[in-house]
């Protein structure tokens, strides 16, 4: 389906930019995707996100959004015909909302907090981390993804843990998602990492490896923060 002139302003390993990918290809939506260089800003995104200068930026016609949660909810209120990401019911609408600002706010700092740490101050934002992933592995009680039977808006709010904490857990040599204490958070991360719409649009392993190295590095010697 036609987007009406919808282009995405992006970076290949932000999960940020990935959840817009996601919901645009649920939707059948077709886009034009740029590539930014955030170390050298392009006057485009500056242009049109001048506020906080990252990815992803939306552009539907000469309309901008920014921020990665807004931009999902703009695209599903938009073409609402086609696959809808957030739930029907108000209530559980208010509570995916809910949810996915606990992830991004909570669990973002606390699980790439470990990350950007070492030793003793590593390890008790690590136990921070597990405490909070503990919820989700309660919300998942009784369903096979966060949406249900099929993935939904939690699930890609939430699928950056499903990338990035095993990518963490390799490089660090410690363990976030424990399979025995959260066996559903567990078994909900490689299942939605398989999905064919997901794994193909994943960023590769290797390269994202050597990316998080570097990345880790700067984020203990400085202030830098994910793309």
């Amino acid at each position: 389906m036609a987007g009406d002139g919808v282009k995405l302003l992006g970076m290949w390993a932000s999960p940020f930019v990935l959840r817009i990918k996601l919901a645009l290809k649920l939707k059948g939506i077709e886009y034009e995707y740029t590539e930014e260089d955030l170390v050298n800003k392009s006057e485009r995104l500056l242009k049109y996100n001048p506020i906080h200068k990252k990815v992803p930026v939306l552009l539907h016609g000469d309309k901008p959004l920014t921020e990665s949660l807004v931009i999902l909810e703009y695209i599903d209120e938009t073409w609402k015909e086609n696959y809808p990401l957030l739930p029907e019911d108000p209530y559980e609408r208010a509570m995916a909302r809910f949810w996915a600002k606990y992830t991004d706010e909570k669990l973002w700092l606390s699980i790439v907090g470990a990350f950007s740490k070492t030793g003793e101050e590593q390890m008790k934002t690590l136990d921070e981390a597990q405490e909070s992933l503990k919820l989700l592995e309660e919300l998942l009680k009784g369903k096979r993804f966060f949406g249900g039977e099929t993935i939904g808006y939690l699930d890609i709010v939430i699928g950056w843990i499903a990338v990035l904490v095993p990518l963490f857990e390799e490089l660090l040599g410690v363990t976030y998602v424990d399979p025995n204490a959260m066996p559903l958070l567990h078994a909900w991360s490689q299942e939605f990492t398989n999905v064919p719409l997901v794994k193909e649009r994943l960023p590769p392993r290797e390269k994202m490896v050597l990316f998080l190295k570097a990345f880790r590095e700067g984020l203990i010697s400085s202030s830098i923060k994910f793309p």
